[in-house]
């Protein structure tokens, strides 16, 4: 039961904004990269059965789809009112018209996005996810991610810092489906049939649904649809083996053998679309013009745009330099360099977190307070403060 006065009184005192605990989620099929500042001694914190913590989710109100298990809270961002936890998710069912707005709850009915860092050592195995058509047929919405590679956060590469995109042009759907029919022959050679692109620190891409991707092993951040569907199309990846589970999880059951559906949940032209990563590669662009920005002693640029589904933006505020911005919705916050202040709260980029610690690295921004404006200040004299935000639809 949310104390709904005890929230009232915390966004007042912090002038509309909610310090957020860090969200930390295992995968049982990823080697963790080790450089999302967690203590290595806490890499299997949850357990060596359910896999490395590779991921931090911020401003999360989705239950982690880690299999039979998983916490009921996995995933689920919590808010910090001195020691008190109180779920995200719980305050915005219970006054999303405060945070989020009328508009806003009434339209989308809750804090629709998802935002991560994902961490690995090596690659992802080349996996799609299902569209709004496919996905709401296991009872979840189709999934569309963006991805930004944080310099502050890649300092060093790791194994494998390229990632398959889609298939060569000219590959059939025959070609696929006979790698889906040698699934249980090792290695079922889905990569053949694919191009791997150098991943560029400071980059762009989005990634529709319907699109073959195997994420190389840069940190990144992703703005995605708060879903978790997803269907493996690489049967073996360093050694490891997956099982046709991974194909058909999110698949209904009456489907799960027919390999023409399964073909079928791909956008084809999208994956062999020739010009693939003229379409889908960017670089972050300027929201507004860079000389008046600078003037004001700040700059921020757009990461992602998909619209109706999320947004995200870095925001780099100079040495010594106090700004105000505005935003037209509520948004997450991650710093990732620096120290200063948001609003009332003190913000600090960490270098080592403990398992169930506590930071100062991660908010969340109330509508009203983004629309009256917040400002952001650089207490340092050298250092730029350096903040990734989330937005929703």
């Amino acid at each position: 039961m949310v104390d709904v006065s005890k929230i009232r009184r915390a966004l007042e005192v912090n002038e509309g904004v909610l310090r957020l605990a860090p969200c930390w989620v295992p995968r049982i099929a990823q080697i963790p990269g080790r450089r999302l500042r967690l203590d290595p001694r806490d890499l299997y914190a949850c357990g060596a059965h359910r896999g490395g913590i590779n991921e931090r989710w911020f401003a999360s109100t989705t239950h982690a789809n880690n299999g039979p298990g998983t916490p009921p809270e996995e995933g689920l961002s919590f808010v910090a009112l001195g020691d008190d936890r109180i779920l995200l998710k719980d305050i915005i069912d219970t006054m999303g018209d405060e945070l989020l707005g009328e508009e806003v709850m009434r339209r989308q009915g809750g804090w629709n996005v998802l935002c991560k860092f994902f961490d690995n050592y090596g690659a992802i195995p080349h996996h799609m996810h299902q569209s709004d058509e496919h996905a709401k047929l296991v009872g979840q919405r189709g999934k569309t991610e963006s991805y930004y590679f944080p310099p502050q956060y890649n300092l060093t590469l790791n194994s494998f810092p390229y990632t398959f995109m889609g298939f060569d042009p000219g590959t059939t759907r025959s070609d696929v489906i006979r790698c889906l029919e040698n699934w249980g022959n090792g290695d079922n050679g889905i990569l053949y049939l694919s191009r791997a692109y150098k991943l560029e620190v400071g980059s762009t891409w989005h990634v529709d649904t319907g699109i073959l991707h195997a994420p190389g092993s840069l940190v990144t951040y992703e703005t995605q649809v708060n879903s978790d569907v997803l269907s493996y199309f690489q049967s073996m990846l360093d050694g490891r083996i997956f099982p046709w589970d991974m194909v058909v999880r999110d698949v209904p059951p009456e489907f799960h053998h027919d390999l023409d559906f399964i073909v079928g949940m791909l956008d084809w032209e999208a994956n062999v679309d020739p010009e693939f990563a003229l379409h889908r590669r960017g670089h972050p662009q300027p929201v507004k013009d860079l000389a008046e920005m600078a003037d004001a002693g700040y700059c921020e640029k757009q990461l992602a745009l998909a619209k109706g589904r999320y947004s995200s933006t870095e925001l780099t505020v100079y040495p010594g330099c106090s700004v105000v911005i505005r935003d037209q919705a509520a948004y997450g916050l991650i710093v990732v360099q620096g120290f200063g202040s948001v609003a009332n709260s003190d913000v600090a980029t960490p270098s080592v977190i403990r398992y169930g610690e506590m930071t100062r690295d991660e908010l969340f921004v109330t509508a009203s307070a983004a629309l009256q404006g917040v400002r952001v200040t650089n207490r340092s004299d050298n250092e730029n403060l350096v903040i990734l935000k989330h937005f929703g639809p």
